[in-house]
């Protein structure tokens, strides 16, 4: 049996001109797992206040972070994708859940290579409706019309596996090592009603303070219960007490309640602390992007330093660092043993 692995990240604009920017914006926020608001609402928003507004700023921010490869996005990931397929000699073949290479177009390349088996890996450790849940059923629904014959395996959240969790203490090791009086994780945020919605309870969810930490099967599907798990497994693995370790969420649009509390309004009441060294790790970002390069490297950290922080340094992501290649590459063969 011919088998194929298929890795799944978020998307990036061809190119930082405000034209790409603005076509791959439309893409991703006409999504309705990104913005959950009624079809004619979320057009009226979307066509009326933010491509208006939107583009020129989000182009100049892509611009700061664009590479001779083009977006950092896309060219780590074609590393990533050139890595595992090294170590499981596979073909392994790379997708955007928004703008490109297209989820079709990977497809196409996956029938075209006669693949009857194939393992999708959604490059999202936690599970959210707007990020790992909305990359999983469009891969099923491409798979579904282009190659319905053919096997299809998504890959769970990673959240709390043990290669994942140890990929990400030995991408901070070194940063560590050098002294740390803080680390901040910072999580990529989500609305707050993105939470109740995934809750099949209904009533679990933010219904109090320490929800996430009262076992429940909407943890199964929680994505604030998932990064915490994380945060606490990290910390442990590191060996560093908990009182140095603080979670956060970035990269909120709008103005409706998200996760809390922000990354920059935590940046701003550790730089107020005055730690001599803070690290900033970014696990729910798995590859390093616009909200890793450009709005915690660059906006977080002219942010922190006018608060009077001194010394803030962004741990890079996971990238194509060779513990989490290797770790991907152990999923692979656990999934092909299982297929045999």
């Amino acid at each position: 049996m011919r088998k194929a692995v298929l890795l799944v990240n978020l998307g990036s604009p061809d190119s930082p001109s405000v034209g790409d920017v603005r076509r791959f914006l439309r893409e991703f926020l006409s999504d309705p797992s990104v913005i959950d608001l009624p079809w004619l609402l979320r057009k009226a928003l979307l066509e009326g206040v933010i491509l208006p507004l939107r583009p020129k700023r989000s182009a100049a921010a892509y611009a700061r972070v664009w590479t001779k490869e083009g977006s950092p996005l896309v060219a780590l990931s074609r590393r990533q994708a050139a890595g595992l397929e090294k170590r499981t000699g596979l073909s392994v073949h790379l997708a955007m859940r928004y703008g490109n290479p297209s989820i079709e177009s990977a497809v196409g390349e996956i029938v075209r290579a006669g693949a009857e088996e194939v393992l999708a890996i959604p490059m999202f450790p936690h599970h959210a409706a707007s990020s790992y849940q909305t990359a999983a059923l469009r891969v099923k629904e491409v798979f579904h019309s282009l190659a319905p014959k053919v096997s299809l395996t998504i890959q769970p959240p990673i959240y709390a596996e043990e290669g994942y969790i140890g990929a990400l203490a030995t991408s901070a090791g070194p940063y560590l090592e050098k002294g740390c009086d803080r680390l901040l994780l910072s999580f990529h945020g989500i609305p707050e009603r993105h939470l109740r919605k995934a809750d099949p309870s209904h009533g679990h969810c933010l219904a109090s303070e320490d929800c996430c930490k009262t076992p429940h099967p909407c943890h199964a599907t929680c994505y604030r219960a998932q990064c915490l798990k994380t945060a606490e497994l990290l910390t442990c693995r590191l060996g560093l007490e908990p009182g140095k370790v603080s979670v956060s969420f970035q990269s909120r649009l709008g103005k409706g309640r998200w996760l809390r509390p922000y990354t920059f309004v935590r940046l701003a009441e550790i730089a107020k602390e005055k730690p001599e060294r803070l690290l900033v790790l970014c696990p729910s970002f798995v590859t390093d992007c616009l909200e890793t390069l450009g709005e915690i490297a660059q906006e977080g950290r002219a942010l922190y330093t006018e608060a009077g922080g001194g010394e803030i340094t962004l741990v890079p992501c996971l990238n194509d660092s060779p513990s989490f290649l290797d770790f991907l590459a152990a999923k692979v063969r656990d999934w092909e043993r299982a297929m045999r």
